[in-house]
């Protein structure tokens, strides 16, 4: 198990890095250049403690007067002009790459979510992918700064420390190099095997606790109704302990990891002081040779001690960002093929052809060699008990799944063959729950057509009789209407999303009982509305309450996937024993409702 748990880091750890150096690519010249600078700055660090033990050793030695001093102190100055300078630039180029690789990754992990298919996003948690987003998109700022400015400057140090120390003193060198090692493993092996498998748990833990809040808060409305805040709150609270003790046990580690890493800092301190008196008390190395020494180590303890936080901190980002990148990694169930074009304008003809679809989690096929043509112009109704096939048929001709066999045509074209997008834009859909943006009415009725204009906007608002009510607002069409719609009545919304419909004029009309949400008064003008509206149009019906389908020009009866019943309304109530006939029967009679 512990080999698995190293495995999975390490190979975490390789994704993520992978998925860095990529974006880096992108900003390469930025990239080369930070690296260069701060490769510059940190060299001119290295050398400035060799000229303060030669300003030492001249400042012992008065014979040959002010001299050496003064070159030592101005090559110092000179360093540290350069240190500064090269630190500044570095750290000024650094902020423009990585805001752009910031906007870059969060444009395409949204787009990348937002092609997930609908089964996807119906397993997710909206506010936990949010998380995964923007927590990965700060962890890249984190992790720029760690690698970048961080551990690429305490390598060059060790390096070059090393180099410089064991070119004169060669065991000075060694032990320098034997002590460095021994902290940077020490470092990595304890943050990679004991504090990550921890960090990673306190991180699934925190993507919940947002999950949670983001779900009672989308819920609200629910919440209220049932007088449930105290279970809500609840819930979090659960889910908030299990957080505090995964991150709990995480920085108790984390203080651990510190302490260990002290230890070992000081008692490398102690032996390079140690080495460097032993040299000095042979004669191998001058008071200035022994003030260089220790301000190198100051140098490099600095460096070392900071290592341990860098390489926490460069655990904790590549922890964060491997969520996102497991977004990057995730394969979209439905994508369109290579080079497929938009589908061709057509009169909305549909035809399915031997059409077997399966659930993933049911054991059998829903549908099984399903055939059916709509002719286009044909107002049809979807009928049947729950679970019958009605939705997913709608739900199959938008290609939000893909069939296992057979096709789905649209004026001949077969859907699987031509982009999503221009196959969702020739059909227009009225939902029973209608759920707006929070943005304005304009926006959310022009949604289908976003380049309509303010007159075609309204007119299509008087269509679905939603002007009355939209006028009467203080900011009228401008009018915000809040997360999912919360402002508005379910009437209200119902309107907008019929307002929608009329605009985006769209050759295939879905209805999903689109009056449910409605007054009774209200309802008789939106039936009016509606009956304009799929007027030379291919309109499907799914209903719930069979009043609304008497009027169609036929009714297709689902039952357990199958078709059982295809025709006219008045033919079918004729069938003795069918079953159009008999949930009709039964629903007038109250036995079930709409």
């Amino acid at each position: 198990m512990t080999q698995d748990i190293r495995v999975d880091r390490l190979g975490a750890i390789r994704r993520t890095l992978r998925f860095t150096f990529a974006n880096w690519r992108a900003e390469r010249p930025l990239a080369f250049s930070v690296g260069a600078l701060i490769t510059t700055a940190t060299l001119a660090d290295i050398l400035i403690p060799f000229y303060a033990g030669r300003l030492v050793d001249a400042l012992g030695t008065r014979a040959q007067g002010l001299g050496p001093a003064l070159e030592a102190l101005f090559a110092m100055a000179a360093l540290g002009l350069v240190f500064v300078a090269s630190r500044h630039f570095a750290w000024a180029s650094i902020v423009p790459m990585t805001l752009r690789i910031m906007r870059r990754v969060g444009e395409s992990a949204f787009g990348r979510v937002q092609h997930f298919s609908a089964n996807w996003h119906a397993n997710s948690f909206s506010g936990s992918v949010v998380r995964q987003i923007t927590r990965g998109m700060w962890s890249l700022d984190l992790l720029h700064d760690i690698l970048l400015l961080a551990l690429l400057p305490s390598l060059v140090v060790l390096v070059g420390t090393v180099a410089l120390l064991g070119w004169q003193w060669p065991a000075m060198g060694l032990a320098m190099a034997l002590g460095a090692a021994l902290h940077v493993a020490m470092t990595v092996t304890l943050s990679v095997r004991w504090v990550a498998p921890t960090a990673q748990a306190s991180n699934r833990m925190d993507t919940r606790v947002g999950g949670v809040i983001a779900d009672a808060l989308a819920c609200n409305g629910v919440v209220k109704a049932f007088g449930a805040e105290a279970r809500e709150e609840a819930r979090l609270s659960t889910a908030l302990a299990d957080w505090q003790v995964a991150t709990r046990r995480t920085w108790m580690r984390g203080t651990w990891v510190g302490t260990i890493q002290t230890a070992i800092l000081w008692t490398i301190r102690i032996g390079i002081a140690g080495m460097a008196v032993w040299l000095w008390h042979r004669g191998q190395a001058s008071a200035g040779d022994v003030t260089y020494i220790l301000t190198t180590y100051f140098v490099v303890h600095g460096y070392l001690r900071d290592i341990g936080m860098h390489v926490s901190n460069l655990q904790r980002s590549v922890n964060e960002l491997e969520e996102l990148v497991d977004l990057y990694d995730e394969v979209p169930e439905i994508r369109d093929r290579p080079g497929a074009p938009a589908i061709a304008a057509g009169p909305g003809g549909i035809r399915f052809e031997n059409v077997r679809f399966h659930y993933g989690a049911h054991a059998a096929p829903l549908y099984e060699n399903l055939s059916v043509a709509i002719p286009a112009g044909q107002r049809v109704g979807l009928v049947g008990p729950s679970g019958s096939g009605k939705t997913t048929f709608v739900k199959l001709l938008q290609r939000l799944h893909e069939v296992n066999y057979g096709r789905i045509l649209v004026d001949g074209q077969d859907i699987g063959e031509v982009t999503q997008a221009s196959l969702r834009r020739r059909i227009a859909i009225v939902p029973q729950e209608s759920i707006l943006f929070h943005r304005s009415l304009a926006d959310n009725i022009a949604y289908g057509r976003p380049d309509a204009t303010r007159a075609e906007i309204e007119a299509a608002a008087r269509l679905a009789h939603a002007d009355a009510f939209i006028e009467r607002l203080g900011e009228g069409y401008d009018t915000l209407v809040g997360e999912r719609g919360v402002k508005l009545s379910g009437g209200e919304r119902q309107r907008v999303a019929l307002a929608r419909a009329f605009l985006a004029d769209a050759p295939i009309l879905v209805l999903d009982e689109a009056t449910s949400a409605l007054d009774s008064q209200s309802e008789r003008l939106i039936q009016d509305a509606t009956e304009r509206l799929m007027g030379g149009r291919t309109a499907l019906v799914i209903a719930h309450r069979l009043s609304t389908v008497r009027a169609l020009d036929r009714i297709l009866v689902f039952d357990r996937g199958r078709i059982v019943e295809d025709g006219a309304p008045g033919e079918l109530m004729l069938r003795s024993g069918g079953l159009y006939r008999a949930l009709v029967e039964q629903q007038s009679a109250g036995m079930i409702g709409g």
